[in-house]
């Protein structure tokens, strides 16, 4: 996979303008296409003290017309100072399925973990997952708390020697060709007694070019969730980007992972790269 072409989630948060610093610096790194898709929240409830209907609909309306075009004209002005390529639109209908077929046109998603505390960022109950498990993209998930200062110098790779974690590095090598340290992590509800699970990850890597160190970690007693583990993880090596399969809602369809993904998703510390 080559990234000439991104697509990164713009909305009304205040987290939008960070994403497509990101995005822009990212087309930069891979002299790519940004193409900014606005998606927000659908179908409104009005308040229940407003007796006409009809015009709060046509006030709401033109308060979303008013952000859109404010959207449209900080992301433009942003490609602008950047001197990268990019593209707006705006699509109309509902919002995973349009984010989802617009996803489908590009090589790598940027998206932003909903922040519970911040109303304008939610988008759909399960935007990321299902735009992820949908759009047969991978896509770089970013943390609404703190700033991004490195991207993908220090990784970590979650291997369960699925399809899915195998799809996620698979589509993670152009991101991670050029990282400084690669660790291939995997975890057991046992002690491995044979050579370490991640070696032939880290062989196949070694071929790309990528030279990768591993990790065998067994689930300590105690309840420890895999996720928790990760996350762990993630501080004491100093990584700046974890790679991972994305898993569905439900425990059968997530396997092996337990409910990592959703542990991401809620808990994530750096950006995530996830694909399905």
């Amino acid at each position: 996979m080559s990234c000439k072409t991104l697509l990164v989630h713009l909305d009304d948060s205040p987290y939008s303008a960070a994403r497509t610093e990101f995005a822009l610096e990212l087309a930069r790194r891979y002299e790519a296409h940004l193409i900014g898709l606005y998606v927000v929240c659908q179908d409104p409830t009005p308040p229940l003290f407003l007796h006409g209907e009809g015009v709060w609909a046509a006030a709401h309306e033109a308060q979303r017309d008013i952000a859109r075009e404010n959207a449209q004209a900080r992301f433009l002005a942003a490609g602008e100072r950047a001197g990268i390529s990019v593209e707006w639109r705006a699509p109309a209908g509902p919002a995973v399925e349009t984010a989802v077929l617009h996803a489908r046109h590009a090589d790598l998603l940027i998206l932003g973990q909903y922040d519970p505390e911040e109303p304008s960022s939610y988008i759909d109950r399960h935007f990321i997952d299902d735009v992820v498990m949908s759009s047969g993209r991978p896509a770089v998930v970013l943390p609404y708390a703190g700033a991004v200062r490195s991207f993908a110098e220090s990784v970590l790779i979650a291997w369960d020697g699925s399809r899915e974690s195998a799809r996620a590095m698979a589509d993670a090598l152009p991101v991670i060709k050029a990282a400084k340290f690669v660790t291939v992590a995997t975890v057991q509800r046992h002690p491995s007694d044979g050579k370490p699970t991640g070696l032939d990850v880290a062989a196949w890597l070694e071929r790309h070019g990528i030279q990768a160190g591993f990790a065998d970690t067994a689930l300590p007693a105690g309840g420890i969730s895999t996720g928790i583990l990760l996350l762990n993880m993630l501080t004491d090596l100093h990584i700046d980007l974890l790679v991972m399969g994305a898993y569905g809602h439900t425990r059968i369809q997530e396997r092996l992972l337990g409910g990592v993904t959703q542990t991401m998703l809620q808990s994530m510390t750096v950006p995530v790269l996830m694909s399905h």
